[in-house]
């Protein structure tokens, strides 16, 4: 609990614009946010992609931490936010750069791991699904975080998210077995 104190406290800091609590806030926080990043993305170069980009927003978007929920629930918001951006723009620049060639419609299992696979399976019933339904199955199941954390970081009430969640789970199970089928 002390650390998480002492990681609202430097993010309070920083967001009033004390440049050397933002230095200690990224380097506190640099480590949890490649963990959570590597929970979306199966390769560690792209897992280290997205945890640069999520320091490069905590950085830039630091003044805008209002508080209302702790900095760890909003890091890690941010953080499941920039993994799956990383992981559309890696997508994207495949399909550009491939030219021709389709992307695979699954992960090839000799060259992937089976959880990397069902990452990327994952990542992909993410991106097909409406964003608010996305974001909390996200929150939820990802990375863990309670109901009333997210319905705090989201603004909503605690049965919306519930709400969101069930449906998210069910739109997600349906797009994992039409892809598996």
């Amino acid at each position: 609990m002390a650390l998480d104190d002492d990681i609202d406290a430097l993010a309070r800091s920083a967001a009033r614009g004390d440049r050397e609590a933002l230095d200690a806030l990224l380097a506190a926080v640099r480590p949890e946010v490649l963990r959570l990043c590597a929970r979306f993305l199966p390769n560690r170069e792209d897992a280290e992609e997205a945890c640069q980009d999520t320091l490069l927003a905590v950085a830039r978007g630091v003044t805008r931490f209002e508080g209302r929920s702790s900095f760890r629930t909003w890091l890690h918001r941010l953080s499941a936010n920039r993994a799956r951006s990383t992981y559309r723009t890696l997508r994207r620049r495949w399909v550009l750069e491939a030219g021709d060639v389709p992307l695979p419609d699954r992960a090839d299992p000799r060259r992937t791991s089976v959880v990397a696979g069902t990452r990327l399976d994952l990542l992909d019933a993410l991106d097909a699904v409406r964003p608010d339904l996305a974001e909390v199955v996200t929150l939820r199941d990802v990375l863990g975080l309670s109901y009333p954390e997210i319905a705090t970081l989201l603004e909503v009430p605690e049965g919306t998210v519930k709400s969101r969640l069930h449906l998210a789970r069910r739109e997600v199970r349906r797009r994992l077995a039409d892809d598996a089928g």
